[in-house]
This record gives structure tokens, C-alpha cells and sequence, in this order.
């Protein structure tokens, strides 16, 4: 049930065709974790709270810095130097008191994974490097846990959804992350604050769409979006059969 302050908050969702109290309530009743709270972290968790998915869990470990600030707007100045799951915990209260929300003050990892994913229903991965991406993309497939993959790269963005059992993941279309040393980092290669704002906000839109039924999924598509051309790519991703991860 909805009180009446949630009804006037999610009204504009309610008259949606499709929408209405059922995928409210599908919403509210969800657990998603995200991995970090930067370029695409930010947007995203800021979008879920305010769809109304009722359990956000942050796994963060950093501290902000001024460089985050172009970007990552769950972060203001003046808490350049906290830790980013507090700034990040702050931001999303203000804006909805009611949300339950738990920041993890460390980083993804193999040894974590497994318990973070057995609280969650479904995860986005937000992260800023191909070996945590890499990690979210096989803790996925072994823990049985949809997955919404985002990445950006200067002024390209890519995203898509892997759900173990129904499509491809990462590793079928990218069996191994690069060597170390061979890409750069996002402090050398560089990144305009509103590339990853759209790939956040779409994420948030593929954990919308995962949890209400509502519309199609990015299951065995991958969306590049390139922002010096304003424009979407869609490429068609198969399961591997020989795929490390997911195949036979």
C-alpha cells in the first residue's frame, strides 16, 4: 500500500499506459545494488530513487575528489574528501527520506561478491574499470543475478542487459579484459560529464524495464551511443557457445 505523499510523488509514473499501482508496487518491492557512484553510478542511483525503487545498496569505496565533480553529480564540493558512499547516501536521502538505501564503504570484489549478490534481486554495473567489470559480469552468470552493463570511453558510451539463462553476457561478445596498461585510464583518456549522464540514466531505464515487465530489454543488444554525432548504434550480440563463462 502507498501512502498518500508516495501517490502524489510517483503520479506522473501511475498515468503511464501500462505503469499504474502494479509496477509501482514491483518497483517499491525491489532490491538493486549498484557498483559505484560516479559517471554512470550517479545518474543511475539518482533516477532509481526517484522512479521509486524501494532498496538501493551502494558498494563504493572511494573518496570524492574535485576531478569527480564534471560528472559524478550525486557529489557536491563541499564534500570533496568524504567518502562517496556517505555523499552518495546524503544526496539520495534529501531527495527521498523514505528510501531505504545501504552504502558499503569498500569495493566489489571476488571475495564480497557472492554475499552482496544474494541480497539483491538484480545489479548494475557502474563502475570505471574492466576488472570489476569483468567480475560483475561472472558473479552474473554464477550467482544467477540479471546484470545491466554500462561503459563509457571519451565520448562513446555502450550498455546492455545480461541475464544469465535468456542471452549472451560481457565475456561472449569480450572473452578477456585487455592487458593491464593497454587502455587508458578515465584520468588520461578524459570524459564530458553528459556521456556518461545518458548511459546512467539508460541503465536506470534497463532496471526499470527488468523489474516491471515494461517494454523491451537490452537482452542480446548492445546500444553504442556516440555524442559527437548524436547517434545510437544498436549491434546484435549471440551467446557463445564456447563462451568461458556462459557457454556449455
Amino acid at each position: 500500500m502507498f501512502t498518500e505523499e508516495q501517490l502524489e510523488r510517483y503520479a506522473r509514473n501511475l498515468v503511464l499506459p501500462g505503469w499504474g499501482l502494479e509496477a509501482q508496487q514491483k518497483l517499491q518491492d525491489a532490491r538493486v545494488l549498484v557498483i559505484g557512484s560516479g559517471g554512470l553510478g550517479s545518474p543511475c542511483l539518482f533516477q532509481l530513487a526517484a522512479v521509486g525503487v524501494g532498496h538501493l545498496t551502494l558498494v563504493e569505496g572511494d573518496t570524492v575528489e574535485l576531478s569527480n565533480l564534471n560528472r559524478q553529480l550525486l557529489h557536491t564540493t563541499e564534500r570533496v574528501g568524504r567518502p562517496k558512499a556517505e555523499s552518495a547516501d546524503q544526496t539520495l536521502k534529501a531527495l527521498r527520506p523514505d528510501l531505504a538505501f545501504t552504502a558499503v564503504g569498500e569495493r566489489f570484489t571476488a571475495a564480497n561478491a557472492q554475499q552482496l549478490l544474494a541480497e539483491c534481486d538484480l545489479f548494475v554495473d557502474a563502475s570505471d574499470n574492466y576488472e570489476t567489470r569483468f567480475l560483475a559480469n561472472d558473479a552474473a552468470v554464477l550467482g544467477k543475478r540479471g546484470l545491466v552493463h554500462g561503459s563509457v570511453f571519451r565520448y562513446e558510451g555502450q550498455i546492455m542487459d545480461i541475464i544469465p539463462g535468456e542471452g549472451p553476457c560481457l565475456r561472449c561478445l569480450y572473452p578477456e579484459p585487455p592487458p593491464p596498461g593497454t587502455m587508458p585510464s578515465g584520468a588520461e583518456a578524459g570524459v564530458p560529464g553528459y556521456v556518461p549522464g545518458v548511459i546512467g540514466t539508460l541503465q536506470a531505464a534497463e532496471v526499470v524495464k527488468l523489474i516491471t515487465g515494461i517494454g523491451e530489454p537490452l537482452v542480446g543488444r548492445m546500444i553504442v551511443f556516440d555524442s559527437l554525432s548524436t547517434c545510437f548504434d544498436e549491434l546484435k550480440v549471440e551467446p557463445n557457445p564456447e563462451c568461458a563463462v556462459c557457454g556449455k
